[in-house]
C-alpha cells in the first residue's frame, strides 16, 4: 500500500451537515454542489469565494442527492423523499424553487427514501432507496432498490438493497462498467451496462471484510479518477479508501479527521482536488459534519456528467 503520498486535509467554510452527501463539481460554475440529507438543505460551495451557499426546499423531509442537468443552468434534479423532482435555484438565495415531480415512488414506497443518485456517461440517472432511518435498523432489512429514470419511470435495476450507496463508472471501456456499494454487503460489485443501460454479470470487485471478518465500518459514497481506480468514502472509518482498478487492492488510506465519512467528488479548476463529505450523525463534535478537500494526491479526477432529460 502506498503510503509515500503526502495529501493535505483541508476543512472548508461551510456549514456542518447533520449528513452531508452527494458531491457534484460543476466544472461551469466551478462550485460543488452537495446536499445535508436530513435537514434537508442544498449547498453550493464557491470555490473563487471559499464560501458555502445553502438552500432549502418547501416540503422536502429529506433531500438526498443532487445532480446537473445537461443544458438547463440552475436546474438539477434531487432526490426528495420517495420522489425524483427537478428544481431551480441559482445557486445563492436561500429557497430553491420545486419545478416539477419526475418519478414518484407512491405510497406503497412511503417506508423509503432515496438515498444515493448518479449520472453515468450517457447521461442516464441511477439512484437507490433505504429504508427510513426510523423504521429501525438498516443493516437488518433489505427494504431498498436501485432505479435507472427513464421517461418518468424508475425501472428496478437491482432488489433486497439495505442501504443503497455509492456509484461509479470506468469510462471509456466497452462494455461501460459500473460499480455499486450497498453499505450493508461491505463491498464494492462491478457490473456491465448494456446499451439500453441495464446492468449484467454482477461480480464482487473488492470486499472491505478483514480476515472476513466486519472492518468497523461501512462503505459509502465513491467516485474514481482518470484511471479508473476508486476511491470509497467509510462511515465509521474516519477514511477514503483508494482501490486500484487493476490489482483491485487497497492502495491507500486517506484519513479524514471525522469519523462518518459520507462521500467523495474530484474537483477544482484541475479536477485534482478531492472533495469529501462528511456527518455529525450522533452529536459528534467538530469537525464531524464539515466539508473537507484534500490535495496532492497526484491524480486527476473526470469531469462529472450531467443528466439529459
Amino acid at each position: 500500500m502506498a503510503s509515500d503520498i503526502r495529501y493535505d486535509v483541508e476543512q472548508l467554510p461551510s456549514p456542518r451537515t447533520k449528513l452531508g452527501e452527494g458531491p457534484v463539481w460543476d466544472i461551469e460554475t466551478q462550485s460543488l454542489y452537495f446536499v445535508d440529507i436530513n435537514t434537508p438543505t442544498i449547498m453550493r460551495y464557491d470555490y473563487a469565494r471559499n464560501r458555502t451557499f445553502s438552500a432549502t426546499l418547501d416540503g422536502a423531509k429529506s433531500i438526498s442527492f443532487i445532480v446537473l442537468v445537461a443544458g438547463q443552468p440552475e436546474h438539477f434534479v434531487v432526490g426528495e423523499n420517495n420522489r425524483v423532482s427537478l428544481i431551480q435555484w441559482n445557486g445563492r438565495s436561500e429557497t430553491a424553487k420545486p419545478v416539477r415531480t419526475l418519478a414518484d415512488l407512491g405510497e406503497t414506497q412511503s417506508h423509503v427514501r432515496f438515498n444515493d443518485g448518479k449520472v453515468d456517461p450517457s447521461g442516464r440517472l441511477y439512484a437507490g432507496t433505504m429504508q427510513l432511518e426510523s423504521l429501525g435498523d438498516l443493516f437488518a432489512q433489505k427494504e431498498g432498490q436501485l432505479f435507472r429514470y427513464t421517461n418518468g419511470t424508475m425501472l428496478v435495476q437491482k432488489n433486497n438493497i439495505s442501504i443503497s450507496n455509492g456509484l461509479t463508472w470506468d469510462e471509456p471501456v466497452n462494455p461501460l462498467r459500473m460499480y455499486y456499494i450497498d453499505s450493508a454487503a461491505l463491498d464494492v460489485k462491478a457490473f456491465d451496462v448494456d446499451e439500453h443501460g441495464d446492468l449484467k454479470n454482477e461480480t464482487v470487485f473488492f470486499d472491505l471484510r478483514i480476515d472476513g471478518s466486519h472492518p468497523g465500518y461501512v462503505p459509502d459514497g465513491m467516485t474514481s479518477d482518470a484511471d479508473g481506480n476508486l476511491y470509497i468514502a467509510t462511515w465509521g472509518g474516519s477514511k477514503v479508501m483508494k482501490v486500484d482498478k487493476s490489482s483491485q487492492k487497497l492502495l491507500l488510506e486517506i484519513k479524514i479527521p471525522a469519523e462518518q465519512v459520507t462521500s467523495v467528488a474530484f474537483g477544482g479548476p484541475h479536477l485534482d482536488e478531492l472533495f469529501v463529505t462528511t456527518s455529525s450523525n450522533g452529536d459528534k463534535p467538530a469537525p464531524a459534519g464539515a466539508l473537507f478537500k484534500v490535495t496532492g494526491l497526484g491524480v486527476k479526477g473526470k469531469p462529472m456528467h450531467k443528466m439529459v432529460l
